[in-house]
């Protein structure tokens, strides 16, 4: 699956880097950066899923350590994200752990299968408003998973919340050099700590890990019945995963002025989501904002920086597992709601843009937006706002299509006086030739028609219908019917189904 040159290209990256202290010191700490940014997210990310913090940091670093390896595109960080959190939530809360272990698992297979079979190739197929909408709507389900955790809670959550979100958007004008959100929630629990103050922990939302993940077998039962309770969400976690981290491979791509291998990154993170299963950990996908930490922020380019992310994480994690669990949840909460503020794509919804962007544009983000946020599913949402593309484009398309009636003055078709030449110009496909069986004048045009199809495509069978259809009409009024100019393509589609389609008569 993985060609020699690109082993080569990986190989030779790292080697660079091993043999250049320079080099070797930015993606070390490139990889403490990420580590540290992680903490918050994965914790927070488990929580949304509705399990122990210990789920989403073993699978943050599950993610990251085996990405590094398989993956294909260099410097991307993948982990336990909030996009796959809110995907298998509904599992976790009606069957339990072992169903979502089962889910991830079964999600690892399908990206193999996915990513094999060329669903790599597909993302040409989504159109820009279709990815704003996904963005957006992830970000308004980010935010909507924090209302439970402001709501009946010690009056002294919201000022800490507050200070957290004052913290982050201040910090970064001053210094980049340590992630905003850890300094916020490093600050909020000393105060809390400090001052011994009575607000919801970490703690309080389960157990975090003290020894190294070990290898767990989901006890559920290998039937029918149990697939269909975990198929449907498996298959939506694989393609938001997949959509998610070729999203982010095509960013970092741009930022890198670099190539990758998207079907290599696919069946990648289906090896990762295995991986992950088999260790207790909740699954996840590329992370946008700690892979922008690693190439933008830190100038990180190989695997080495990805692969001691999720070391470090581990590192950090055992080793001050009581000290994180002191996190108090508003800094949680204040960090989940700066992601949900920079996940959303503000200038696709600014009055001056939506006044200038085509209606269907906006309608397939809107559609993109409302779906996804409905069904807590992204993967339904995509599916709709592509839908929505197709119908809108189909309908644009098809008025490109016109009928010009040439007059009998201007033409002289085998010098014949009662000849009427019609030009068709445009693509015709099903929705553009529905119409044009009524643009012809049945009635009142001479015993020759001649329709000069030289400007134009046959795409479907529904159009030599409508062809056929045109010709009976004109039969039946003892009038002739000459079809010209086709181009190859045309004609033999033409001339294989005139006549043979039911209905066309």
């Amino acid at each position: 699956m993985v060609s020699t040159a690109e082993r080569r290209n990986t190989d030779s990256s790292v080697l660079d880097a091993l043999r250049s202290p320079r080099k070797l010191r930015v993606e070390v700490l490139a990889g403490l950066v990420v580590a540290l940014a992680l903490i918050p997210e994965a914790i927070s990310f488990s929580i949304i899923a509705g399990v122990d913090p210990r789920v989403g940091l073993f699978a943050s670093f599950t993610m990251a350590v085996t990405i590094a390896v398989v993956g294909g595109r260099r410097a991307m960080i993948s982990a336990a994200t909030g996009a796959v959190a809110l995907v298998i939530a509904p599992v976790v809360r009606e069957h339990g752990l072992d169903y979502l272990i089962a889910t991830v698992l079964l999600a690892g297979v399908l990206q193999i299968v996915l990513s094999v079979a060329g669903v790599a190739k597909l993302m040409r197929f989504i159109p820009r408003s279709v990815m704003v909408g996904f963005v957006n709507a992830l970000a308004i389900l980010i935010f909507l998973a924090q209302l439970p955790h402001l709501i009946g809670v010690p009056w002294l959550v919201y000022p800490m919340v507050a200070v957290g979100l004052v913290a982050m958007v201040l910090l970064p004008k001053l210094t980049t050099a340590v992630p905003a959100p850890l300094v916020a929630i490093v600050a909020l629990t000393a105060v809390t700590m400090a001052f011994a103050l009575n607000v919801p922990n970490v703690g309080d939302e389960g157990e975090l890990p003290s020894s190294l993940p070990s290898l767990l077998i989901p006890h559920v039962p290998l039937t029918l019945e149990t697939l269909k309770i975990i198929a449907p969400y498996a298959l939506a976690m694989a393609l938001v995963g997949l959509l998610e981290s070729l999203m982010t491979a095509k960013l970092v791509d741009d930022i890198t002025d670099s190539h990758s291998n998207k079907t290599r990154e696919g069946w990648g993170q289906g090896v990762a989501n295995i991986v992950t299963g088999f260790f207790g950990g909740m699954g996840g996908c590329a992370m946008i904002g700690q892979t922008m930490i690693n190439v933008k922020v830190s100038g990180a380019r190989t695997r080495i920086s990805t692969f001691l992310a999720g070391v470090f994480l581990l590192i950090l994690v055992v080793g001050l597992g009581g000290l994180v669990a002191q996190i108090p949840m508003a800094a949680l909460v204040a960090v989940m709601i700066m992601v949900s503020v920079g996940t959303m794509d503000w200038h696709s919804i600014a009055p001056k843009t939506l006044r200038r962007m085509p209606i269907a544009e906006t309608t397939v983000m809107a559609v993109t937006v409302v779906v996804t946020v409905a069904t807590h599913n992204l993967a339904y949402g995509v599916i709709a706002g592509v839908l929505t593309a197709m119908v809108a484009f189909a309908h644009r398309v098809a008025h490109f299509t016109e009928v010009i009636k040439v007059h009998d003055s201007d033409t002289d078709h085998d010098g014949d006086t009662d000849t009427r030449v019609y030009k068709v110009r445009g693509e015709l496909f099903f929705a553009s030739s529905n119409d044009l069986v009524y643009q012809f004048d049945y009635v009142g045009d001479p015993d020759n028609i001649v329709i000069d199809m030289s400007d134009t495509h046959i795409w479907d069978a529904s159009t030599v219908a409508t062809l056929d259809a045109i010709t009976t009409k004109y039969a039946a009024k003892g009038k002739h019917v000459e079809i010209i100019g086709l181009n190859p393509a045309s004609e033999a589609r033409h001339d294989r189904l005139s006549g043979h389609l039911a209905g066309a008569h």
